[in-house]
């Protein structure tokens, strides 16, 4: 009887079933909660930083328009008109650098583009002709974008030692008459666009971990933000879209950030110079309160596919125990022993289900002894009373099922010879008795363990198993007897009848059963041709077939 595992019981199916449709129905959930956290968490954070890019922008405008104002008012001094007044000028410049520490450079040309006073007294008497703080300041206020120090690098003090970055302000001065006479102009230093972004940002850090913050040009150079991206073109993925103002995209750096955007617009009569704010935060960062909400629900999912499966587990055991009542008393009784089927009182479907196997194996118990009846009939032939061509079929079919090797047996195919005229003499009553004479001689003739069958019409066939140290001359022998047995005349209807028969023999030691029959057959062919009542044998061919011969006997 196979022993069932523990893992295949009903009871550890149900228990592992429950488990795994809470856990299923938990990681949707969890998925589904997440990516729904995880999409409002990221539409709220891009709208936050696209808003905090917008401000830097503002204020970074706000401040460029600011200062060029700062200048024009400082244009229309007369301390600067009045190109005699040189000392006045200079005084003027350093105490607005020493008010506006951003100012690093402020200085005062003449109308061929040489300074005549500057803070520090700085490049005084240098010419700045060819540089575009001069060139584009003649005729109207000049605003340039972030540039590295030209003249400049080597007087200014510098305390990082990095590259130093300006932003130009120049306008024409112009005496009371109105005639150019000179342009004012200052070197804005990069460090207060900087200032502006750490004054704005540091304060968020709390809220927004690892936030950060670039300023990227017009042609798509990052001039302010992690030292890494400074001087480099901007990633593709920062130009923000016209709808959102922000997006979530992989930089490439491998990490994937939430970026919000903001363009200058410029205010006032400033146009702006093209800049776009970009302010970012690492999705990981962003998004890991979504991404813990949803772990801790596949966590309690867990828990609790656990504690369902303990549920289902105890549960399962209320529901099996009368199965496995039911279960143990079948056992028993296809191992012979006499018990009932229990009646197990409980739930309806159960009871039902005990009731019905308890009938069932009484009706099979009344038909035991039918079916093996049945089974008789249909493996005997009714006119001579041996088995029939389904029974040496069956027999065969379990000697080749048999484990190890297959036995030897000598296989005879029995022909009558003269039975057509008995028939047609005497009727078929009489025929039939002779053929249950016949069976009843051939069941005398063989051996225990032989089979003698009817193979149909006047055909027999006999399966004859050879013991050890028997040969081929066994079985001529055994077709000597069955030769002279049935030569014997039999009593029928108050005639005596005579009849004899040809035998075909064939060795089967191996391989298919009906190729052995066929050779016998053929064997039994060839005998009726050399002149019937008579036994012939296969003769095999081959240095490994044992050598067979050939008897005959010819009956009176």
């Amino acid at each position: 009887m196979m022993q069932l595992l523990p893992f295949q019981s009903l009871r550890a199916k149900f228990a592992v079933f429950v488990a795994l449709s809470v856990l299923v129905i938990t990681c949707i959930f969890g998925t589904v909660i997440g990516a729904s956290a995880i999409s409002r968490h990221k539409e709220q954070t891009g709208h936050q930083l696209a808003e905090y890019a917008a401000s830097m922008i503002d204020r970074l405008d706000r401040d460029m328009h600011s200062r060029a104002k700062e200048l024009s008012v400082l244009s229309a001094l007369e301390a600067l008109r009045n190109p005699d007044n040189v000392a006045q000028a200079r005084s003027l410049l350093n105490h607005l650098n020493a008010q506006f520490p951003s100012y690093s450079w402020i200085g005062l040309t003449d109308a061929q583009g040489t300074v005549v006073a500057s803070t520090g007294r700085l490049l005084e008497g240098a010419s700045i002709a060819h540089r575009p703080v001069f060139m584009e300041g003649q005729d109207k206020t000049f605003i340039g974008d972030v540039h590295e120090a030209v003249m400049l690098a080597k007087l200014l003090p510098n305390p990082s030692g990095e590259a130093m970055k300006f932003v130009d302000i120049s306008m024409p001065v112009r005496d009371t008459s109105g005639h150019f006479i000179g342009v004012l102009g200052t070197h804005l230093s990069w460090q207060w666009a900087a200032e502006i972004g750490r004054t704005m940002f540091e304060p968020l850090k709390k809220s927004l971990p690892e936030l950060e913050f670039l300023v990227v040009s017009r042609d798509g150079i990052v001039l302010l933000g992690p030292k890494q991206l400074i001087g480099k073109p901007s990633e593709a993925s920062i130009h923000h879209n016209s709808e959102n103002h922000w997006t979530v995209s992989q930089w490439q750096d491998g990490k994937t950030y939430v970026s919000g955007f903001a363009g200058s617009a410029g205010i006032d009569g400033y146009a702006g110079l093209g800049w776009t704010v970009v302010t970012r935060q690492p999705a990981s960062v962003a998004f890991a309160e979504a991404n813990g909400l949803r772990a801790e629900i596949l966590l309690w999912g867990s828990l609790l596919s656990i504690a369902f499966a303990v549920m289902g587990w105890f549960v399962a055991g209320v529901i099996t125990r009368p199965l496995n009542q039911i279960a143990d008393a079948a056992t028993r009784l296809s191992e012979g022993a006499d018990v009932d089927i229990p009646l197990v009182k409980g739930s309806l479907e159960v009871e039902k289900l005990s009731m019905v196997i308890r009938h069932l194996v009484e009706n099979l118990t009344q038909k035991k002894g039918q079916l093996a009846l049945i089974k008789g009939v249909a493996y005997r032939d009714t006119v001579t009373g041996l088995p029939n061509r389904a029974a040496l079929e069956n027999y065969v079919e379990s000697l080749q099922s048999e484990p190890g090797q297959q036995p030897a047996f000598g296989v005879l195919c029995l022909d009558l010879d003269g039975f057509k005229p008995v028939n047609d003499n005497f009727g078929h009553a009489v025929g039939d008795a002779l053929l249950h004479s016949v069976g009843l001689r051939l069941s005398a003739t063989v051996r225990d363990g032989d089979i003698a069958v009817r193979h149909g019409g006047d055909e027999f066939v006999l399966l004859l198993r050879l013991k050890t140290g028997e040969s081929l001359e066994s079985i001529q022998s055994a077709a000597q007897r069955i030769l002279k047995k049935i030569a014997e005349p039999v009593t029928l209807a108050g005639q005596v009848i005579r009849v004899g028969c040809s035998v075909g023999g064939a060795l089967w030691t191996e391989g298919d059963f009906d190729n052995a029959l066929g050779q016998a057959d053929e064997a039994l062919y060839r005998a009726k041709r050399a002149g019937k009542s008579q036994a012939q044998f296969h003769q095999p061919t081959g240095p490994s077939q044992p050598a067979l011969t050939e008897a005959g006997t010819q009956t009176a």
